[in-house]
């Protein structure tokens, strides 16, 4: 069937009903007059009338109004373009001040350490000194200056996500929170305390995010929240030099569900902060390359051994750091929250004591001892160096400094595969056990069995044996959460806001333990004024006065 544009048009319906071809018609020919139509201004002027001549070179530019209308759109656009960039711009350079900050607090803290090991070695006696002064120095400077650097950072940064606009007596994550983690944290490291920098370095990345979120155009739409992830996340991979791991530990023990958006920031910050890593420190793993090796048969027996120990003795550590820090009741309690400076000196004491009686293996990280282990120079260290590490780190947490337990934990778990070798009568490949325990050890301390596995399989070049570390990590996570809940997660509510001051009590409210049979007067009742005469007081059923 045709269509004729001179006569009667013939309505044709599509199969959806909404469209014609008469129609289809007509917009083809508005569209070809609306181009040949001259401006409205050129229909109004009468032909007879000469033309004003058109603007060449020589005649004068047009006004900066109309050059700025006529270039608004593309100015807009630039604009936009402009906004953009500055805000990737900012987030790169962020993401590179992460690897940068990582770098140097872990050069000051092992420049520190190797200090106190070289007094130690030279002069015995000198951790009764230094650690008990050093540890009530730091912990004033902490209390005095840099208050809520204290711990690992991890609880720090959780609490602040889970309520970033509380208000709280000082911040979590600043900019003075980042000079004190370095400066004290180092330092208590260099004073011979057992305790980390890596938990640490999770809240300088996430306070350096969290203080250029302000410098980001509002028109991206990136979340504050989405950056203190992705700093952290940037922070643990750059320390440990694992992007895998940090990768795994936003996800695990920062947020719990990771979307496009904010993966796409974690990725980039990971990837920018550890090539800065390994351009400053070298690349390679955190241990060196570890030769990993053993029987099919006794890594059978070596999984469930490593997993129940590391299981039971990360869930008991756990446990005991979760009592301490929130359900902690005595005279000894009292007296810490009392006089802070006294237990500080009393903790050192106690660290010099175990260092002693280890000597010296107890201080600091405990990188030196762990890697000695692993390289298979068993004899420099005791059998009972795990209990003394362990213990030394518990004190050390006691203490209040700035410091966290994941590389002592991973020392601890060298120690406890070192002690499991006399009990299996010292096999051959004692490697393997060590790396199996150390993982199994930090699953069940922070119950992120994923990141624990990952963690240490991309320090010891362990990607060989990845089905063993994740059985002993996962068997070991699951044993530790018989006997105590998520350690972060359950610190950070040390850190949660005070509830609000209760409402005041309305007078007019019923409390709830007034007897329902006697409620109170409705508010016209008591705002009518007295009777005028006894007689008028009287109800019906009163019996009449005589």
């Amino acid at each position: 069937m045709g269509t004729c544009l001179g006569g009667r048009q013939q309505r044709i319906v599509d199969s959806n009903g909404l469209r014609t071809r008469a129609g289809q018609w007509r917009t083809i020919l508005a569209f070809r007059l609306w181009i040949r139509t001259p401006h409205r201004s050129e229909r109004l002027q009468d032909p007879s009338q000469p033309q004003p001549p058109r603007p060449d070179a020589s005649s004068p530019p047009r006004s900066a109004f109309a050059r700025l209308a006529g270039l608004m759109p593309a100015r807009r656009r630039n604009l936009a373009y402009l906004r953009l960039w500055f805000g990737r711009l900012t987030f790169w350079l962020g993401a590179v001040g992460v690897g940068l900050l990582a770098v140097v607090f872990a050069k000051l803290a092992d420049w520190f350490g190797d200090q106190f090991q070289l007094l130690h070695s030279e002069f015995p006696w000198i951790a009764w000194v230094l650690t008990p002064a050093g540890g009530v120095l730091l912990l004033w400077i902490t209390r005095r200056y840099f208050p809520g650097a204290e711990g690992s950072g991890i609880p720090q940064t959780l609490a602040h996500m889970s309520a970033p606009n509380a208000e709280r007596p000082h911040p979590l994550l600043s900019l003075r929170i980042i000079v004190g983690k370095i400066l004290v944290g180092a330092g208590a490291v260099g004073a011979g305390f057992s305790l980390g920098r890596e938990g640490p370095t999770v809240q300088v990345g996430a306070s350096l995010m969290h203080e250029l979120h302000k410098f980001l155009p509002r028109s991206l739409h990136v979340s504050r929240e989405h950056l203190i992830v992705a700093g952290g996340a940037a922070g643990i991979a750059a320390a440990f030099n694992t992007p895998l791991a940090g990768i795994m530990f936003a996800i695990e023990e920062m947020t719990r569900s990771v979307g496009t958006r904010v993966s796409g920031l974690i990725i980039i910050a990971i990837v920018l902060a550890g090539v800065v890593s390994q351009a400053l420190t070298g690349g390679g793993h955190y241990f060196g390359h570890i030769l990993i090796a053993a029987e099919t048969g006794d890594l059978l027996i070596w999984v469930i051994v490593a997993s129940l120990a590391s299981g039971v003795a990360g869930g008991l550590f756990a446990k005991m750091l979760i009592k301490a820090a929130l359900g902690w009741t005595g005279p000894i309690a009292d007296f810490r929250r009392r006089r802070p400076l006294v237990f500080a000196a009393f903790c050192g004491l106690l660290i010099a004591a175990m260092g002693s009686l280890t000597a010296g293996a107890i201080f600091g990280t405990g990188y030196e001892p762990t890697r000695a282990l692993l390289e298979g120079d068993a004899d420099s260290l005791p059998w009972y160096f795990f209990f003394f590490k362990l213990a030394a780190t518990f004190v050390s947490f006691l203490s209040g400094l700035p410091g966290g337990i994941f590389a002592p934990s991973l020392s601890i778990g060298a120690g406890l595969g070192h002690a499991l070798t006399y009990l299996l009568g010292n096999p051959e490949h004692a490697g393997m056990l060590l790396v199996l325990a150390m993982a199994g050890f930090l699953a069940a301390a922070t119950q992120a069995p994923i990141t624990s596995f990952i963690i240490v399989m991309e320090m010891v070049d362990g990607y060989s044996k990845v089905i063993a570390l994740m059985a002993v990590a996962l068997f070991a996570s699951w044993i530790s959460r018989l006997f105590c809940p998520p350690l972060y997660m359950t610190l950070a509510r040390r850190y949660a806001p005070p509830p609000p001051p209760p409402a005041p009590p309305d007078a007019l409210h019923v409390p709830p333990s007034a007897p329902a049979e006697a409620p109170s007067a409705p508010a016209e009742a008591l705002a009518a004024p007295p009777p005028a005469s006894p007689d008028a007081a009287r109800t019906p059923a009163d019996p009449p006065r005589t």
